[in-house]
This record gives structure tokens, C-alpha cells and sequence, in this order.
């Protein structure tokens, strides 16, 4: 605990900026999520604080992501489409898939998982946050423009007929369930039917404007309407909201230029008395627990979203171990993986709790923390506590910033996110790995971001095993039936054990992607050999669909009267060949060898005086 004070001016002021960098990417991120500014500011709080109280990287700013609103934005688009569009039926849904995207991030940290996130491939990390780019660019055309389906009454009277029948089938189904529902009198049917009013009907019907518009695909389906009806105070505001964000930044940097467009443009739109669209209203006072998780739904309704809570916890464990890197580095200290990713889990739980975005370790954020002065996990708590308290003593005041405000600070966060660098490389990349990368951004741009990282691992680790498969094949010389070239320490072994004992070199792990090179051993056998030695010095790691394949190799060389003498076999393959008993039922005990040495030894004495 002493620690935590030895920087109190430095983690203080670190705080504080990082605080006042975080507030309008809060505020942006929570509207772009679908949840309203709120449920952004409250996931900056309540992450930020338990994260870098429980965390394991001391100067770590946490909050909402753009990766990790991305995929939530999806989520509850995807949830309210479910409950018809009723926030207060989805959002217990909506808030327990977040609780328990964080708990599984705590399951990541414990059982020490964190180390393998390294190995996801770069193409498709870079196709991913290209993605993200473009996906806030996109969705967030329409604000800019001013347009909002709800407010275009042509577009939603164009939904009313499908809305009137949606009605009358929900009408249907809950008679049915009722017992009510009989073909020979719909009287019922018919009473409640001439209860629909006009306002149920367009309420309807908005909801499935919303849908049918919602999303990158829903945007541009939506622009050629949006175009036509350009609400040019909303683009005047958001583009001067741009221009003040790049071009600030040349004056100073260090006044966060984020913070100087909100306050600028917001206030000489609320002290102009502009006529603009604000953002949803922040709610006032101290956040509360949503008891709504507990008592609202069925855990049986979670079940189709437990994958996309998994790729929360995963992109969110990437997003804060990448971050930590970054803070290592300019702090030249070194963090704890896994400690911090229990740190991420259980502060992106608690705000799941009080309606909050989930979030990660925020990189801009940090860099200027550190930058400030933040040097232990109190500054990172202080950043919490700051935005508590504009939450508390501001929160009204900023309900009235502008929404086109946020959709241009939106848009350059989808400008900034994008990975140009590995863009600017496709060129130079292998064909293979420029596939995985357009693969993963056009699906996860149009289709769905948590399929499209699967389809995407799923790409790269076949490419890698083909080319695994091909390098071991090469090295081993499977394509050629001819005799192998010998090993340095072969020089000994003479013409007359040439022609009863045959050498096959191995090299390279023998697994499922790489076994061919194993079957063909039969064929390069010449006719006059009673004996192969397989030398497996260089052999670190088979597995299963390898191991079966050299068992079914060996028994067809013991069925053909052809032996089988091993040479330095390592630990892990030694142990799966004894696991299944190729030793000692194939191959002896005194026919395995540590040596090529003793293996000649053992030939002169048994084979050639035979």
C-alpha cells in the first residue's frame, strides 16, 4: 500500500489527463454501441479503476476500446433484433453476456493462458482492426448527414404493412400459448386485433425500419436516402469537430485535441442555441447495480451469445497485453500477464453490472498517462474517479452535446484504428496471407467480426500447416525414391551394409500436415535391404495422426520381413511410440539406439556375421 503513494503529484496529474483524453471517447463509443453515452462513461469508470486496482500492469489506463465496441455494437444489434427492438428486455441479456465475457477473462489469467494470445496471426489481427475502421466509418456516415431512419416517416411507412402482420402473428402465438387459439372461432383474435392503435402500428414499424438500416450493410443501403436529405447543420458541426481534431493536434499535443473539439463545438452549439440533435440523456447521480440481470431472463437465452462472450474476452486480452507491451516499453518495466488479464476480467464484470461497455487496456490513453507523470496503478484509479465525478457533476449538462459532435470524433477514431501498415505491405506478403487478410476484413465488415476471426484462424493455420507440411517434405527428401544423401557421422558405414541396411532421414515434427514423407519409406527400400534404420535425431514432436502413420509404415515394413532400428529418439515422440506399444512390439528394446555410432555397432555384430 505504500507504494501505491510514493507518485502521488505524478499519478495524479497522469489521471486526471488520462481521464479528460478518455471523457469524449466515452461518451462516442457508448452512442456508437446502441447502449447511449452512459452505458460508455460508466464502462470507462468502473474498468478503469478495478483494472488497475487488480491489474498487472502498473500504469495501464483502461476503458472502452474501438475493437471491443465493435463487437458489443454487433451484439446488441443483434439481441434487440430478438426482443423487438425493447431495450429493457434485450439489456439484461445484453449486460450478462458482458459479465461473462469478463469472467472468462479471468479464467484466461488463471489458468495462464495469456501467453498463447501471441500466436494469432498477424494478417488476421491486421484484417480485424482494418474492419473495426471501417465499420465506425460506415455506420457513422449517417449521423454525420444528419439522418436517423426513425425520424424518416417515408422509410417507416414502407415497414407498416409487415408491421401489421408481425402483430396479428405475436397476437396468434400468444393465444396459442394462452389455449385460447381455436381454428373454428377467431371472435378472440378478432377483439384483440381491433385493439391495435395507429401508434402500436408505426412503433412497430420503426423498430423494423431500425433493423432493416442497422449495421455497415444497413448504412449503405440507407445513404442514397441520407444524400437526399442532408441535414446540413449536423455535417457542418461534425465536420468542424474533424477539422479541429487533425489540425489541433499541429498546434499542440499536449492538450488532448479530442477534448478541445467536444468542448468547442458543443459549446457554441448549446450557447449559439443551434438547432441540433443531442446525444441520448446521461442519467444523473451514482451508478446502479442493474438487478434486471438477476431476475429477467432465462440463462437458456444466453447460450447462443457464450461464443461472442469468448471473443469479447480474447480481443480484450489481446487489446490490454498489447498495451502493456507499449507501457513496458517506455517505462522499462516489465508487467504480469496473467495478473492483469484477471484485473481486465473482473473490472470488465463489475461494469457489466451497472450497465457499462466492456473495455481493455487503452493504448492512446496510457501512452499519455505515462507521459504525464502516472508511474503505479493509482494513477489508472484516479482516471476512474475523475470521470465519477464529471459523471456526477456534469452529467446533465453533457447530455446536451451534440450527436454529430461524437459522430465526427467516431470517425477519426475509425480513421485512426485502421492498420495501414500491414495495408501497405500486401504488395510484399505472401499470396496466402494477403487471402486471410481480405478474408477476414470483408467478413468481418459485412458479415459478422466474431465468424469472421474464426474463418480466419481457421485459414491461416491451414496455410501454416501446408506450408509446414511442405518444408518438412523438402527437407526429407520424399521427392526423390533414390538413396538419401548421407549424414556427416555416416562417413563409416561401408557398401556391404549399404546393400542389406537402408538409412531414413526424418526431419521435422511428424504431424497431420506433414506425413507423406513417412509413407512413401516403403518404396525407397531397395529389394536386397532386410533392415532400415529410422533416424529421428532431428524429429522433436509428433502427434497423433503421425503416429499412426508411422505405426501403420512399420507394420507393413515387419509384415514385407524388413526390421525396423531407431536412432535418438527424443523424449516426446519416445514416449507416444511406447504409449502405444510400436515399442517394444515392433521395435525391441535393443534395437533402439542413442547413437548412429552404436546403432553401426549393433549391425556389424548382428546383421553382417548372419
Amino acid at each position: 500500500m505504500k507504494t501505491l503513494f510514493t507518485n502521488l503529484k505524478g499519478d495524479a496529474f497522469g489521471g486526471i489527463t488520462a481521464g479528460i483524453v478518455a471523457l469524449p471517447l466515452a461518451l462516442a463509443f457508448g452512442v456508437s454501441s446502441g447502449l447511449g453515452p452512459s452505458a460508455g462513461l460508466y464502462g470507462a469508470i468502473f474498468l478503469g479503476f478495478f483494472a488497475a486496482l487488480l491489474g498487472g500492469t502498473s500504469t495501464q489506463i483502461s476503458g472502452p476500446t474501438a475493437p471491443m465496441t465493435a463487437v458489443s455494437m454487433i451484439l446488441i444489434a443483434g439481441i434487440l433484433q430478438s426482443h423487438d427492438g425493447n431495450i429493457d428486455k434485450a439489456l439484461p441479456i445484453i449486460l450478462s453476456v458482458f459479465i461473462i465475457a469478463g469472467l472468462f477473462q479471468v479464467l484466461i489469467g488463471a489458468i495462464g493462458l495469456g501467453k498463447y494470445i501471441k500466436y494469432i496471426p498477424y494478417p488476421v489481427v491486421s484484417g480485424f482492426m482494418t474492419a473495426i475502421g471501417l465499420i465506425i466509418i460506415i455506420t457513422n456516415i449517417l449521423p454525420i448527414l444528419g439522418y436517423y431512419v426513425e425520424n424518416d416517416q417515408a422509410r417507416i411507412q414502407q415497414f407498416k404493412p409487415q408491421a401489421e402482420e408481425l402483430i396479428i402473428e405475436n397476437i396468434l402465438k400468444e393465444e396459442a400459448e394462452e389455449g385460447l387459439l381455436v381454428l373454428e372461432d377467431f371472435r378472440e383474435t378478432i377483439i384483440r386485433a381491433e385493439r391495435i392503435t395507429e401508434e402500436e402500428i408505426m412503433n412497430e414499424a420503426k423498430i423494423l425500419a431500425n433493423k432493416e438500416n442497422s449495421g455497415v450493410v444497413g448504412a449503405i443501403k440507407s445513404l442514397p436516402r441520407a444524400l437526399r436529405s442532408i441535414n446540413y447543420m449536423e455535417l457542418i458541426l461534425a465536420l468542424v469537430t474533424i477539422i479541429i481534431i487533425y489540425g489541433f493536434k499541429k498546434i499542440t499535443t499536449k492538450i488532448p485535441s479530442t477534448l478541445v473539439a467536444l468542448l468547442l463545438v458543443s459549446g457554441v452549439a448549446i450557447v449559439g442555441g443551434l438547432d441540433y440533435r443531442p446525444i441520448e440523456k446521461i442519467p444523473s447521480g451514482f451508478p446502479m447495480i442493474n438487478f434486471d440481470i438477476f431476475t429477467k431472463f432465462e440463462v437458456g437465452s444466453l447460450s447462443p451469445y457464450i461464443f461472442t462472450a469468448i471473443t469479447l474476452a480474447f480481443l480484450g486480452a489481446i487489446d490490454s497485453l498489447l498495451t502493456s507491451v507499449v507501457a513496458d516499453n517506455m517505462t522499462k518495466t516489465s508487467h504480469k500477464p496473467n495478473r492483469e488479464l484477471i484485473g481486465q476480467g473482473i473490472g470488465n464484470s463489475i461494469a457489466g453490472l451497472f450497465g457499462g461497455l466492456p473495455g481493455a487496456g487503452a493504448t492512446i490513453r496510457t501512452v499519455v498517462n505515462i507521459n504525464a507523470g502516472g508511474k503505479t496503478k493509482l494513477s489508472g484509479m484516479i482516471a476512474g474517479l475523475f470521470l465519477l465525478v464529471i459523471l456526477l457533476a456534469i452529467g446533465p449538462l453533457a447530455s446536451k452535446i451534440p450527436a454529430a459532435v461524437l459522430a465526427g470524433i467516431l470517425m477519426t477514431v475509425g480513421i485512426g484504428v485502421m492498420d495501414y501498415k500491414g495495408l501497405k505491405a500486401v504488395p510484399s506478403m505472401p499470396s496466402a496471407e494477403v487471402l486471410v487478410m481480405i478474408v477476414v476484413l470483408l467478413l468481418s465488415t459485412f458479415w459478422n467480426l466474431v465468424y469472421a476471426v474464426g474463418v480466419g484462424l481457421i485459414i491461416a493455420s491451414l496455410v501454416f500447416m501446408k506450408k509446414m507440411g511442405d518444408s518438412t517434405e523438402d527437407k526429407s527428401d520424399v521427392k526423390t525414391l533414390k538413396a538419401e544423401t548421407s549424414w556427416k557421422d555416416e562417413s563409416n558405414f561401408t557398401e556391404e551394409m549399404k546393400e542389406k541396411v537402408f538409412i531414413k532421414h526424418i526431419k521435422g515434427p511428424i504431424f497431420f500436415g506433414s506425413t507423406s514423407f513417412v509413407q512413401v519409406l516403403a518404396k525407397q527400400i531397395p529389394a536386397s535391404a532386410t533392415h532400415v534404420i529410422i533416424r529421428m535425431d532431428r524429429v522433436p514432436y509428433i502427434d497423433q495422426t503421425g503416429l499412426f502413420v508411422l505405426e501403420d509404415v512399420m507394420l507393413e515394413l515387419e509384415k514385407n520381413d524388413i526390421h525396423i532400428l531407431l536412432v535418438d529418439v527424443q523424449k516426446q515422440p519416445l514416449y507416444l511410440m511406447k504409449s502405444i506399444d510400436i515399442i517394444p512390439d515392433l521395435v525391441s528394446d535393443d534395437r533402439i539406439f542413442d547413437s548412429f555410432e552404436e546403432c553401426t555397432k549393433w549391425i556389424s555384430k548382428n546383421i553382417l556375421l548372419t
